[in-house]
């Protein structure tokens, strides 16, 4: 079926999915997250980061579709958000994020009892954005919340002023981070490895903040060594990074923050200032050609191939179903999940 797609024009294609839009009309809404590709980010009706994105989807309640293109555990919470009889599709049925496989339900829960009981019960769970629903629903059953790069601070801190230790899922180098950043210090963060709990149990006992071993392999790329290869080129550059980044390559940094505050940035910069940008390479070349009175490029290539995956003819296949009265590549999340889910979810929008 894809394959018929595939083979039209692209002008032809790009008529079609106009079309297809204006057809379904109020009942359609897409979201495109800042990572897609140019070629489908020009259909969204809104773009943003997952925090924005995640609200938007909350507040849309007269549209029957929303098409979410981004990678699974966006539209798993737009799922999660949006009222029953709304229907949520993912374009490309196989952009999974390799970062929120990296922390199932059954591991997160073995983590969470066997540090509960270490400390009495005195811990809550956090979980990224970036996880799947059932580690949102334990957030959620435990008195947890979600959090994104963009709160993760103010989450951090409501957690803490609740219980005396925090356990966060699944990027270990946001946890680290963020930790920093509201003054814990290293010696108080441990890490916890789900292919050793019994040693990650050893390292626990002296930590305030345990923190999942897991990463981005986007923003893992950048090193310290990019940094410095940098500046050696442009004194007078410069260079904000992700917080997924590792915690070495943030101290390096002059700034670091979440894809909206990369955004807020480059936009507040002064004409002719050189930015170099430490996240997915489309965003940053979204930036450079928006921005041409400032020089801006990447600290370094590198590509989500999984926010790469969702092409046109996705996103034409789903809307050309809809038109016929058919669904494709719906994406759901049981109820049981989902109610847990959306009360840690609903924390994550509410605490400032």
């Amino acid at each position: 079926m894809l394959r018929d797609y595939e083979e039209l024009p692209t002008d032809e294609l790009f008529a079609r999915i106009r079309r297809a839009k204006e057809q379904l009309g109020d009942d359609l809404i897409i979201l495109g997250h800042h990572y897609q590709r140019d070629d489908v980010l020009q259909f969204a009706d809104f773009r943003g980061d997952s925090l924005e994105l995640a609200q938007i989807a909350a507040q849309q309640h007269r549209a029957r579709y929303i098409i979410f293109c981004g990678v699974d555990f966006m539209a798993e919470t737009a799922a999660v958000l949006c009222a029953p009889d709304q229907t949520v599709i993912l374009p490309e049925a196989e952009a999974f994020c390799p970062m929120a496989m990296m922390s199932t339900g059954d591991e997160a829960n073995q983590a969470w009892e066997m540090l509960s009981d270490l400390w009495g019960g005195d811990l809550l769970p956090i979980t990224y954005q970036n996880s799947l629903a059932e580690v949102k629903a334990l957030c959620g059953r435990k008195g947890g919340a979600v959090c994104t790069s963009a709160n993760a601070e103010p989450i951090f801190r409501w957690a803490l002023a609740q219980k005396e230790h925090l356990l966060f899922f699944p990027d270990e180098h946001l946890g680290r981070n963020t930790a920093l950043a509201i003054g814990i210090p290293e010696e108080k963060i441990a890490l916890w490895d789900p292919a050793d709990p019994k040693m990650s149990l050893k390292r626990a006992p002296g930590a305030k903040v345990v923190i999942w071993k897991g990463m981005c392999y986007v923003h893992t790329r950048f090193t310290v060594a990019h940094i410095h290869e940098i500046r050696k080129r442009h004194r007078d550059i410069m260079i904000i990074v992700h917080p997924e980044c590792p915690a070495e390559v943030v101290r390096a940094a002059d700034q670091s923050g979440s894809t909206s505050t990369i955004i807020r940035v480059v936009a507040a910069a002064a004409p002719g200032a050189k930015i170099a940008i430490g996240t997915e390479i489309n965003l940053v070349q979204r930036l450079a050609d928006k921005y041409p009175d400032k020089t801006i490029g990447p600290l370094a290539l590198s590509l989500c191939r999984t926010m790469h995956l969702t092409t046109p003819q996705h996103l034409y296949a789903v809307l050309d179903a809809l038109t016929a009265g058919r669904t494709v590549d719906r994406v759901t999340v049981s109820p049981e999940i989902a109610r847990w889910a959306r009360i840690a979810l609903e924390r994550m929008l509410t605490v400032k």
